[in-house]
């Protein structure tokens, strides 16, 4: 089996380890899922690395399980990456088209871009992403793809997605010792986008909300360029650690409180309904108020919406995106959460689950897989470009990224 058939996608988070094996069969149109792997993540807070150690043994359970299932050894992939360190930044790049008959090539397109990224950053800290949105030539605006286009003045107007060189060189670090090579690195919520948006979505206008263990994520599309991204340092953990002081029990059954009789909305608990803490843990005891816990979990998820909302409104879209909000991520699971989203938000509401692909479906069908299994969209894409194919959406990766290294990007991705 040649190992550029296998894609496999790692989404390294605050709660868990997700790790997916994908299969590429050149007979059929979407990839198989062959091995999934799943581990509780230590050593992870906020989405950053805390512990070395603890990192890269809930990096090893995970991919041993895709192993097992898949029977396939993993040697590289695509690893997500996130925390609130990650910062973005609107840049606009200008060159004149190189050739004299005035024909955008794909030298032109690689300039632009590095043109773009010649920006000033804070120290300590390295581009992840140079994201393309849209180009213009001349007079003609808001071109997607101007290759082969004729003109004098190229501008690409791009966002420059930035995180802190020690976060990421620790997460490196973890992968490798244990024993996978990085082919990229993709911002989770970006990743997140390829699975659970479609373009019309993207086009219309929506927020992406991925509210993980340790942070939420908010991507926000129109006209299917890429708006506005944002990582907000409070996540699903902070309702479970809220619980379990509003209960006085541990977080251990706090969490399993939270999975089995959680509700976002109060509203929908009859106030006599009990919780026996007893039956959840022999060593626990008491009763509880279901609908108290409700009230917990409200409260808390509230306030994530409001500091989405909050994101909305810096960059004018509040309420003003009729492709609405798509929670992801575990906490997206909890009953009355899409109800609660509509009314704090303003827009229509949903839950996103990822594409469907061929192969273990059934274990990947979950708003929690919708990171690692846009790990292996993004590796698809790079794979067709590869065989001569194009992606629908660019997106440079470019941590360590110089001019070289992005030519050598767009190689796999323009003829």
């Amino acid at each position: 089996m040649a190992s550029r058939d296998i894609i496999v996608g790692i989404d390294v988070g605050s709660s868990s380890v997700r790790t997916v094996i994908a299969q590429i069969f050149p007979e059929e149109e979407k990839p198989r899922i062959i091995g999934v792997g799943l581990a509780n993540s230590t050593g992870v807070r906020k989405g950053v690395i805390v512990d070395l150690e603890d990192a890269t043994r809930s990096i090893n359970e995970s991919v041993e399980q895709a192993e097992r299932t898949s029977g396939v050894a993993i040697n590289q992939a695509i690893v997500s990456i996130g925390g609130n360190h990650i910062v973005s930044q609107n840049s606009k790049g200008v060159i004149a088209v190189g050739r004299a008959d005035g024909e955008v090539t794909e030298d032109d397109v690689a300039r632009v871009i590095n043109a773009a990224q010649a920006i000033s950053i804070p120290a300590n800290t390295e581009i992840i992403h140079i994201i393309p949105r849209n180009y213009s030539l001349d007079d003609n605006k808001n071109i997607k793809d101007p290759l082969g286009m004729n003109g004098v003045r190229l501008e690409v107007d791009a966002m420059i997605v930035e995180g802190s060189t020690p976060f990421i060189k620790n997460l490196t670090k973890c992968v490798e010792q244990s024993g996978i090579a990085i082919s990229d690195f993709v911002l989770a919520p970006l990743a997140a986008t390829k699975a659970a948006l479609t373009r019309r979505q993207k086009e219309l206008g929506v927020v992406l909300v991925d509210i993980g263990g340790g942070t939420t994520s908010v991507v926000v599309f129109e006209e299917n360029d890429l708006l506005h991204t944002a990582v907000l340092p409070i996540g699903g953990n902070h309702i479970t650690n809220d619980i379990a002081i509003g209960l006085r029990t541990s977080i251990d059954v706090a969490e399993k409180v939270k999975l089995e009789y959680g509700n976002a909305l109060p509203k929908e608990i009859s106030k006599r309904e009990e919780i026996d803490l007893a039956e959840i843990d022999s060593h626990e005891e008491g009763i509880v108020s279901r609908y108290h816990v409700a009230e917990i979990i409200e409260a808390r998820l509230e306030e994530i919406l409001i500091l989405v909302n909050k994101e909305l409104k810096s960059i004018g879209r509040e309420r003003l995106l009729p492709g609405g909000v798509v929670l992801v991520g575990g906490t997206a699971k909890l009953p009355g959460a899409v109800d609660l989203a509509k009314d704090v938000l303003g827009l229509p509401a949903q839950t996103g689950f990822p594409i469907q692909l061929g192969g273990l479906i059934d274990k990947v069908d979950d708003p929690s897989y919708v990171t690692a299994v846009g790990l292996v969209l993004w590796g698809l894409e790079n794979a067709n470009a590869s065989r001569g194919g194009r992606p629908r959406d660019i997106f440079s990766s470019g941590v360590g990224g110089s001019i070289e290294g992005i030519k050598k990007w767009f190689g796999k991705f323009l003829p």
